[in-house]
């Protein structure tokens, strides 16, 4: 009898090894237990992908963990974006994306993915104010001789952006409806030719980004700023709500994202680590040579503004009839 029960004894206690060794081996590893891959739906080179090369390195570092950066550039980032959005929500897909995440649903017919519902914001890497800017030669010393200059010259003025559907079309086509203009949108293929011509006088005011207007304030003349406070190279010139106008509040950004199926704690690790690293006086001087604000916030307050900001551009975008053909 006692043979027995020593036996059955050592089953059950074999049968309860087993079972937590089989519970052991279920559970996931703790993140991050392998590679993690920033995916830039943009080419290699500019400041989406400098900023996420700048991010993955440190990251990289803190936890032990390779970080590469694939570029999956086209169709203007919407390559890319989607195959995040279809990637597993294991916290080992990141997107680096700009504002143009929220303005493309309101710009294209279609889109393979939801903006603000297929992913999880972690965090913004970095904001970007632009401004309106005329070059030096022009009549126009502030906002309001502009506005006056135009309507004194009906037909005859223009502005330029970096592209149809970009950040400064949408705002191009907001400043022509709060200020009753007829400005003239010219879109060029990028920021570089738009200098150019802004510089050189043959174009007579353009919206620009802070970090592609850097090397030529010199060079133009800035005459009103977006978002809610003033720029901090640019003490001078006044924001857009400072002068009476309203929705060019929102900054341009770059942030991260994972698909929207990951793990809360997952997507708060990430965040407050990213959050520790832009604090790092190397990545804060490095953000800021590049003509940028550093970003941050928490996983919630980032949703909360994205869905914000996308209501914004979407009653412009609807005002002004701006469509992207696919």
């Amino acid at each position: 009898m006692t043979i027995s029960r020593t036996r059955r004894a050592c089953a059950l206690a074999a049968l309860a090894w087993l079972a937590a060794a089989a519970a052991l081996a279920q559970a996931p590893a703790p993140y991050p237990s392998q590679p993690i891959k920033f995916v830039v739906p943009y080419p290699a080179g500019g400041a989406t992908d400098t900023l996420a090369r700048t991010v993955a390195q440190k990251l990289g570092e803190a936890w032990g963990q390779p970080v590469v950066v694939e570029n999956k550039a086209g169709a203007s980032g919407t390559i890319g974006n989607n195959f995040v959005a279809k990637a597993p929500g294991d916290g080992y897909t990141v997107l680096v994306a700009i504002t143009a995440l929220i303005q493309q649903p309101s710009l294209l017919e279609k889109l393979p993915y939801d903006a603000l519902k297929d992913f999880a914001a972690v965090t913004l890497i970095a904001r970007s104010p632009s401004m309106l800017a005329v070059p030096l030669d022009s009549p126009a010393k502030n906002l309001k001789d502009f506005v006056a200059l135009v309507k004194a010259n009906p037909g005859k003025y223009s502005f330029g952006s970096y592209g149809a559907g970009t950040s400064s079309h949408i705002q191009g086509a907001l400043l022509n409806q709060q200020a009753g203009l007829d400005l003239t949108h010219v879109p060029f293929n990028g920021a570089a030719p738009l200098l150019t011509n802004l510089v050189g006088g043959q174009l007579p005011a353009a919206f620009v980004d802070s970090a592609s207007s850097r090397p030529h304030l010199k060079s133009i003349r800035p005459l009103a700023v977006t978002g809610t406070q003033r720029m901090h190279g640019l003490p001078e010139v006044p924001t857009f709500k400072e002068l009476g106008y309203h929705s060019f509040d929102p900054y341009g950004w770059f942030g991260l994202f994972l698909p929207a199926s990951a793990p809360a704690p997952v997507v708060n690790k990430l965040s407050e680590e990213v959050n520790r690293i832009l604090r790092l006086p190397e990545v804060t001087a490095k953000i800021e040579a590049l003509g940028l604000q550093v970003g941050g916030g928490k996983p919630d307050e980032v949703q909360k503004l994205l869905h914000s900001d996308a209501a914004i551009y979407a009653k412009i975008i609807k005002d002004a009839n701006i469509k992207l053909a696919q």
